[in-house]
Formats: C-alpha cells, sequence, structure tokens
C-alpha cells in the first residue's frame, strides 16, 4: 500500500474516533441530564411532601388550641 492509502485510511480512523468521541459525549450529556432531570424531580417531591407534613401539623395544632381554649373557657 502506497503512503497516501495509508494517510487515507489513517484520517478515516481518526474522523470515525472523533465521531465515536462526539457521540460518547453527547450520550454522556443526555444521561447527565436525565440525572439532573430526576433529581429536581426528587427534590420537589421531597419538598411537597414536607410542606403536606407541615401543613397537616400546623391545623392540627390549631384545632388543638382552639379546643383547649374552649375547655378553659377562653374562647366560646
Amino acid at each position: 500500500m502506497s503512503g497516501k492509502g495509508f494517510k487515507g485510511l489513517g484520517q478515516h480512523a481518526q474522523g470515525t474516533v472523533q465521531d465515536a468521541a462526539n457521540s460518547l459525549g453527547q450520550a454522556a450529556q443526555q444521561a447527565m441530564n436525565q440525572t439532573t432531570e430526576a433529581g429536581q424531580k426528587v427534590v420537589d417531591q421531597a419538598c411537597k411532601l414536607a410542606q403536606d407534613g407541615i401543613d397537616k401539623a400546623t391545623g392540627q395544632a390549631a384545632n388543638t388550641v382552639s379546643d383547649l381554649e374552649k375547655k378553659l373557657g377562653l374562647k366560646k
């Protein structure tokens, strides 16, 4: 094979390796984006559950205080 043929083969191989590297980079970026989105959903859900729990506890505490005020005659 002539030197010209090896050069062409080398360029083709280099292009193939570059394409593979680009594809791998894109796949890694997509995986990172999906992981970030999934993590954000988990954080959002946790915050919602915490807020719901706080709201429920606050409501129960208000009812308890109101009942206590009624029992003590402070409120009708």
